[in-house]
């Protein structure tokens, strides 16, 4: 046999391991409200090309491949435990077991990693949180891709109704095929069919009414069935207080905004400060992608080193606020061609760092380029630190950081080394440091973090939605303090 017959049939073999994989998974999800991950990547209805290509991810961040070989084993042990709603790691599982010096077998050693998640310590199940999109645009289609992939058993959250101005003819159907396919995140994975009658969107069996309003002050949410909904504005058009206000309508209970939020509006960092917010907070912002793509790798390096001050360049996708022809636009530069041109224009990321880290006093200033590209953007990260350090200590640090800290769902990090933004569509991170381009000198470093600032903007944003609904399960084994 040849080498390159060993290695095909190295290949179907662990496809046939996936393929293994795949029914486990679902159960697991479908009955369990358990979410099976590789290194905080969900397989959950991933095929087996996907599932493989995850593992193989992993010497990315891990150092070496991990294979199906040694994940299969922790899997099959998770599916004989009597386990509660909950996301588990069996990267992780494995990545810690192959440490462990006890010489206990995989099937004792899952059993107390996940103990926190098994038999009368696991958590009951919720209810279902219903949910309301206002606005169907970039971000609002994304986080319902989000919503509806992550409905799983039917219990946590349920997108309910999307709130839209009336657009004419075949409006409906228009909207529908918005959401079945994206020119940027491909095709939506799954069916949607129109019920014009009833006006909604069935997606993977999930029905959605679809609200004509003009203004938040026209609807009654309980009519349609809605009760103590969390609406996600998408819009933009109300950013403070008074104006949110606006949507807690009957069946309404509280308001997640999808940009910068002004005046005492709560800006939340999932994974950095989502735990402040207070339980009888009704009306609360996600922060910009950019603030979310920043403030995770910011605290993880005040955390360790200190930081004195700080610059972030950010160069950005291109968005629907800019004209694609040059024609008059209200905001200085962005007047003109988005496909053609780079733009100079405002970020208020920086700012925005003072209310998602208040005990980090160093000043941060940024400024931002639009640039002819439309998703997948990347913020430069300049900073001065409490103390020198060198170029491999901080690589180390962040990578352990992406794998097992507390922000492991907020960070990624990536060494490939010929790594260009449409890589990083679809990234579920908010921010991914790119190993390559980082830069340090004595007690200056400069990071470069690419972000999906459509995708990963979203997930993050569902993430808040599911801290706030009491749905966000806990993972294991635990993240390292």
């Amino acid at each position: 046999m040849t080498l390159n017959d060993d290695s095909f049939t190295d290949w179907k073999n662990r496809e046939e391991i996936a393929e293994s994989m795949i029914p486990m998974i679902g159960k697991l999800h479908r009955e369990r409200d358990v979410t099976i991950l590789l290194h905080s990547r969900s397989l959950v209805n991933k095929s087996v090309v996907s599932i493989l290509k995850t593992h193989r991810f992993a010497r990315q961040i891990a150092g070496e491949e991990l294979s199906v070989t040694e994940t299969l084993p922790f899997l099959q042990a998770l599916t004989t435990l009597d386990l509660g709603p909950s996301q588990i790691d069996i990267g992780m599982l494995a990545a810690t077991y192959r440490a462990d010096d006890r010489g206990l077998s995989v099937v004792d050693f899952t059993a107390e990693a996940v103990a926190g998640a098994a038999g009368a310590n696991k958590i009951d199940r919720r209810e279902p949180r219903d949910v309301v999109l206002y606005g169907f645009g970039r971000i609002g289609r994304l986080v319902a891709r989000l919503l509806i992939e992550k409905s799983g058993s039917g219990n946590g959250l349920r997108l309910r109704a999307v709130v839209v101005r009336g657009g004419g003819d075949q409006d409906l159907v228009k909207r529908a095929s918005l959401l079945r396919r994206d020119s940027v995140h491909g095709q939506f994975q799954g069916t949607i069919t129109v019920d014009e009658a009833n006006n909604k969107i069935i997606a993977n069996g999930n029905e959605i009414t679809v609200i004509y309003a003009d203004d938040p002050t026209e609807v009654d949410y309980t009519a349609y069935g809605i009760s103590n909904a969390i609406l996600i504005d998408n819009t933009g058009k109300w950013r403070d207080r008074e104006g949110l206000a606006k949507h807690l309508r009957p069946g309404v209970d509280k308001v997640v905004l999808t940009a910068p939020g002004k005046g005492d509006v709560p800006n939340i960092v999932h994974g950095v400060n989502h735990d402040t917010i207070k339980p009888d907070e009704r009306i609360l912002s996600c922060a910009s992608c950019t603030t979310n793509a920043i403030v995770p790798p910011l605290k993880a390096m005040a955390d360790e080193y200190g930081v004195l001050r700080g610059h972030v360049e950010t160069v950005h996708s291109f968005t629907n606020d800019q004209n694609l022809l040059d024609n008059y636009h209200k905001a200085d530069r962005r007047g003109r061609s988005a496909p053609l041109n780079m733009v100079i224009t405002e970020t208020g990321a920086a700012s925005a760092v003072a209310k998602a880290l208040p005990d980090l006093k160093a000043p941060i200033t940024g400024s931002s380029i639009r640039v002819p590209v439309p998703d997948v953007s990347i913020a430069i990260l300049s900073l001065r630190l409490g103390r020198e350090t060198s170029r491999d200590e901080v690589l180390e640090y962040l990578r352990e950081v992406s794998l097992t800290s507390p922000l492991k769902r907020q960070i990624d990090f990536t060494t490939a080394p010929d790594a260009v933004s449409m890589d990083f569509i679809g990234s579920r991170h908010a921010s991914i440091i790119d190993a390559g381009a980082t830069k340090v000198d004595g007690d200056n470093a400069i990071l470069y973090l690419w972000y999906d600032n459509e995708f990963g903007y979203s997930c993050q944003v569902v993430r808040v939605v599911q801290h706030v609904s009491g749905v966000e399960y806990p993972t294991y084994p635990a993240p390292a303090v």
